[in-house]
């Protein structure tokens, strides 16, 4: 009774960014997987309603240290973060969300013919780790100048010659007359674990991994229903893989059928496009929302 009560009370600790870039990806993450948060607003900790999670609001360079001290045991974070901080934890799942790069910024008025530009000068960067392992690989002698926050001006008064820091769209280079030349890392968000994690709690992030890993499918599909000629069935049939094979059913209307199946996301508009020159109608895309193979 005693082993079964505490199997019971288990839960698992979940580490995500309590604001920014991560945090509402990662709570409608798990909001897709079906978990259910009590309310989240101004708060540093919570519990799920229907599955034994119970969440950290933190820091993004906090979680790292978390995870590998058992504090929590597992965390959302990522990449660029758990790479400067070098902490010992393991890299269970790629979430899809978050995605952006690290990467070389200088003026714009600058030429640029390679790495070689970096050579001897001061680089301003809130990854001094990253940059130098970089360098090292890149066989680049440059000083690193490490700050937080706005790391774009540097440049622009004289701190530094080049600036390393992340990317999204790269209008914030643009905004402050620098231009992108090189990528350190591309980067999105991560689900690590510690490493010395309990049977038990494996056992629950092996269900909620289940659950994270059929949402991300899910997102990259589409489920596709089109009414096909029978003469053009095989010739249809052949561009729609499926998850097995398509499903093709008879219609009412004597010498067509109905096929369904599933298409990859990356594949989408150049099949959607071949199935219409072969004589595919009424072609319907609808979205999954969960994906069981």
């Amino acid at each position: 009774m005693t082993n079964n009560n505490n199997l019971t009370s288990n839960r698992l600790r979940l580490a995500i960014q309590k604001s920014g870039r991560l945090s509402e990806d990662s709570i409608k993450l798990l909001k897709d997987c079906g978990i259910e948060l009590r309310n989240v607003k101004d708060r540093l900790r919570t519990e799920a309603e229907n599955f034994p999670l119970e969440i950290f609001f933190l820091r993004d360079d906090d979680i790292p240290q978390y995870v590998e001290d058992g504090v929590a045991d597992i965390g959302f974070v990522g990449e660029n973060v758990l790479y400067e901080k070098n902490k010992k934890v393991a890299v269970v799942e790629k979430l899809g969300f978050g995605k952006c790069r690290l990467s070389i910024g200088i003026n714009k008025s600058d030429e640029y013919a390679g790495l070689s530009y970096l050579q001897g000068k001061k680089i301003a960067t809130s990854y001094p780790v990253l940059v130098n392992k970089f360098l090292q690989e890149n066989n680049i002698q440059s000083e690193i100048h490490e700050i937080s926050g706005s790391v774009e001006i540097a440049p622009g008064i004289g701190l530094a010659d080049a600036i390393v820091d992340l990317v999204s769209s790269g209008s914030t280079l643009f905004m402050n007359g620098l231009k992108e030349v090189e990528t350190v890392l591309n980067s999105q968000a991560i689900l690590i674990k510690n490493n010395h994690l309990s049977a038990e709690n494996q056992l629950l992030l092996n269900k909620l991994l289940f659950r994270i890993q059929s949402v991300r499918k899910a997102k990259n599909n589409k489920y596709i229903l089109l009414n096909a000629p029978n003469e053009k069935l095989a010739e249809i049939v052949a561009l729609l893989p499926g998850m097995k094979s398509p499903t093709v059913v008879p219609l009412a209307t004597e010498g067509w059928s109905s096929v369904h199946s599933v298409l990859n996301e990356n594949e989408f508009w150049d099949i959607i496009e071949q199935l219409k020159n072969a004589g595919a109608q009424g072609i319907l895309v609808i979205p999954i929302e969960k994906m069981i193979l």
